[in-house]
């Protein structure tokens, strides 16, 4: 990634109270971007959002991406050079309870955003983030490529599938002729930390730890493809200035991207990631097995990033291993009541430095 890109850009980012959204405001405004938010409220507290503050961003606008009239104001008041859409509902088990919401929200909250791009401005670039969960999983464990079939069993999956398709419509319909490139990234499952959502493993140990529990872990056997939050950040930053770069130049780029652990790391299921982290924060690897069923979650999830790495100058810096350690040392920090902000900026810097 090229720092000096950065400076004076006006950035759009939705989804900028979110876990990944807080990281991402927050290192784009160290950068020099002008950053402007749009989001829903953050959840109750503690979240990294409200640690972190707006005032590192130009605007931090609370709102809804449903509603397509308040939408298509923000947007044309920001008029930025680069989009980061990250605003979504992120949770396959909430997705099982409010298939709606979720299908509203990660569908219609993206064709709202592009529908006023396209009528109220004309960025650089845009970058819709999508999931690693967009493919149709064959339950085989391999690993997808971006020319795989898109599907997905649950709600959050296959509306992220659908999001692919809707991106690609308003791609061929509308921006190609405005000469705008609109792509979608999709990565791994992400760790870091500052995150506190509801029914993800870490933020679940963390509060197990924290109010004195045995942490409960649900499919302790299942694989994922974790990759923590700023080595998947610096693949959607550079996906961007490369994008700029291309447009100028001529070049075509993919229209989508996987970023995720390279396919030599290690993989590491969910039993394995608890034990390595329980460890680095100086616990017993003892946890509980939910066995009550619930809804249907995939065993086996893996992608392969090798097209990211030819096409970009990048490729994560930290294996599986290595992202679960320094989420670990983020939470000790934060358990040991140290400021959520400090930790994050130094994380943020010794990785800009290559110091991790």
């Amino acid at each position: 990634m090229d720092v000096t890109f950065w400076a004076g850009r006006r950035v759009l980012l939705t989804g900028h109270t979110g876990f990944k959204g807080a990281w991402a405001g927050r290192w784009l405004a160290t950068l020099g971007a002008e950053v402007t938010g749009i989001s829903l409220a953050p959840e109750p507290e503690p979240n990294l959002f409200a640690a972190l503050g707006s005032n590192h961003l130009v605007s931090s606008h609370i709102a809804d991406l449903r509603d397509a009239e308040l939408t298509s104001r923000l947007v044309a008041d920001a008029d930025p050079d680069i989009v980061f859409h990250l605003a979504a509902q992120p949770l396959v088990r909430l997705s099982y309870a409010a298939p709606v919401l979720t299908f509203g929200s990660n569908v219609m909250g993206t064709v709202h955003l592009l529908d006023a791009l396209r009528k109220h401005a004309k960025p650089q670039a845009i970058i819709i983030v999508t999931s690693d969960k967009v493919y149709e999983n064959d339950g085989s464990g391999r690993a997808y490529r971006e020319e795989d079939r898109l599907g997905g069993h649950d709600p959050y999956s296959a509306s992220k599938a659908a999001t692919e398709i809707a991106v690609a419509s308003f791609r061929r319909a509308f921006f190609s002729e405005m000469g705008v490139p609109v792509v979608t990234a999709r990565g791994g499952n992400v760790i870091g930390g500052g995150d506190f959502s509801v029914d993800r493993v870490i933020p679940d140990i963390v509060r197990a730890l924290m109010a004195g529990r045995m942490p409960e872990i649900r499919n302790p056997k299942a694989t994922r493809p974790w990759q923590h939050v700023l080595d998947c950040l610096d693949g959607y930053f550079t996906f961007a200035e490369a994008l700029t770069r291309s447009a100028q130049q001529r070049i075509d780029l993919p229209l989508a991207l996987n970023f995720g652990p390279l396919s030599n790391s290690p993989s590491v299921t969910v039993g394995a990631l608890a034990n390595r982290f329980l460890t680095t924060l100086g616990h017993p690897a003892f946890f509980d097995e939910i066995t009550a069923n619930g809804p249907h979650e995939m065993a086996l999830l893996s992608i392969d990033p090798t097209l990211a790495t030819r096409s970009l100058p990048w490729q994560p810096r930290l294996d599986s291993h290595q992202a679960i350690d320094l989420t670990a040392h983020w939470y000790s920090g934060f358990m040991a009541a140290k400021q959520m902000s400090a930790l994050t900026d130094a994380q943020i810097d010794a990785f800009q430095r290559k110091t991790l």
